[in-house]
């Protein structure tokens, strides 16, 4: 299925006609109940994701709730902000209420809004030290370090955010909290008044630019030693942002067992661990060579030179688009950049999925069932859908970095 061509209101239809009865049959209530991210997966439907993330700006808690109408009526009380600042939480909540009360703005753009602001609050604090955003707006004498200030989260904005579409709508609301501020009379200035003439961000058609198989394979041929092998790996191969992948320690690694998987505290979106379905090896020989350093801090990419110990989010950037301009490749003319990896690990676990559901049609047929969704939800465990969707990734990820007769196919499963 082609998550990113459908509308919210075709991703609707699909809730009420195909999730919904499915919800209903696993004791769910689908009127209320708004689906876990894992049980999403399980049922083959966790591109919804990424397709709302890419396409529409939401997440699917935002969709399930906002568009779709799950969730009680209390849903919005008690939002976590993820900031500890009294002063900077309640003039988001009057700000957003203004909205509601005063504008009637929809209920289903609210939680949009209130996203964009706690994202920008929380960079902020992280770039900063605190989600103070308010104690300096009353002192003209403050106004350019103000600014400066946003502006460094704007940058974070720019580095992390997919489309200029998204990065406008975010700065069209944080621009509107300001007025809004100016406005009332709590503040003296707007310092992001001004913010997107220092950008080059465009309104338009949604950038879905990604990288080939091919392109990629070809950026990892360039990679002539194992540092820049297992940037690329983490990257394109694992699916992780440049700051996870920056900041990545041996301690989060788990290479023994069935299940070889990254953990972490926290995510943006989906679950808390990032499954290894390639490169084992590699990172394990990454660790050996580190472990060699009696200094050694743990990170996979150290840096001494780095406060943090490792290097920064900029620089795992600024090292894949060297290796790219080193292999030639392009993207609509451009040297692409690291995030066009992670949209390349989507569309290639979702290609590998819908590969190995054309191969279980046959299955499904000798079973008289309507499709291979059927055999998948209803005649398969858990832990064998599991299995076959990361088999099936894994040997798409073995033809990108390496040819291999080692991987075993989804039908040689089937017949085990």
């Amino acid at each position: 299925m082609n998550w990113s061509r459908k509308s919210l209101d075709e991703l609707e239809a699909f809730y009420w006609e195909t999730m919904a009865p499915a919800m209903d049959r696993d004791g769910m209530d689908p009127t209320r109940d708004v689906p876990t991210y894992s049980w999403l997966t399980e049922r083959g439907w966790s591109g919804i994701a990424y397709a709302l993330r890419e396409k529409h700006d939401l997440t699917p808690r935002e969709f399930f709730v906002g568009v779709v109408g799950l969730g009680d009526e209390a849903t919005d009380e008690g939002y976590d902000w993820g900031i500890d600042d009294d002063r900077t939480v309640e003039a988001f909540e009057t700000y957003l209420d203004m909205l509601e009360s005063r504008r009637g703005l929809a209920d289903s753009t609210l939680p949009t809004r209130r996203t964009h602001l706690a994202r920008f609050a929380r960079v902020y604090r992280d770039r900063h030290g605190s989600a103070d955003l308010l104690s300096r707006l009353d002192d003209r004498d403050a106004e350019p370090d103000e600014i400066d200030r946003c502006l460094a989260v704007l940058d974070e904005f720019d580095a992390e955010l997919a489309t200029d579409g998204t990065k406008l709508k975010y700065l069209q609301t944080v621009r509107s909290f300001y007025e809004y501020l100016v406005d009332f009379r709590r503040a003296r200035y707007n310092p992001v008044g001004n913010a997107a003439k220092q950008f080059r961000w465009e309104q338009g058609q949604p950038d879905n630019r990604t990288m080939t198989a091919d392109q990629v394979s070809d950026v990892y041929a360039v990679a002539d030693d194992l540092e820049d092998r297992l940037l690329v790996l983490g990257l394109a191969g694992w699916g992780l942002r440049p700051n996870e992948l920056a900041s990545l320690r041996a301690s989060q690694l788990v290479l023994s067992g069935d299940d070889p998987h990254i953990a972490f505290e926290a995510r943006k979106n989906g679950p808390g661990t990032v499954a290894l379905l390639y490169g084992v090896d590699a990172v394990a020989a990454r660790i050996d060579a580190l472990a060699e350093d009696d200094d050694w801090n743990g990170a996979l990419f150290p840096s001494s030179r780095a406060a943090s110990g490792h290097i920064a989010r900029e620089t795992v950037n600024r090292r894949f688009k060297r290796l790219a301009d080193e292999a030639g490749v392009t993207v609509d003319g451009e040297v692409p950049t690291a995030k066009l990896c992670r949209r390349f690990w989507y569309t290639a676990y979702q290609a590998a999925v819908d590969e190995m559901l054309a191969q279980l049609e046959g299955v499904a047929a000798d079973q008289g069932s309507k499709s291979a969704d059927v055999v998948m939800s209803n005649y398969l465990s858990e832990e064998r859908r599991r299995s076959f969707r990361r088999q099936a990734m894994r040997e798409t990820l073995a033809e990108v970095f390496e040819s291999t007769d080692e991987s075993v196919s989804v039908e040689e499963q089937i017949a085990q």
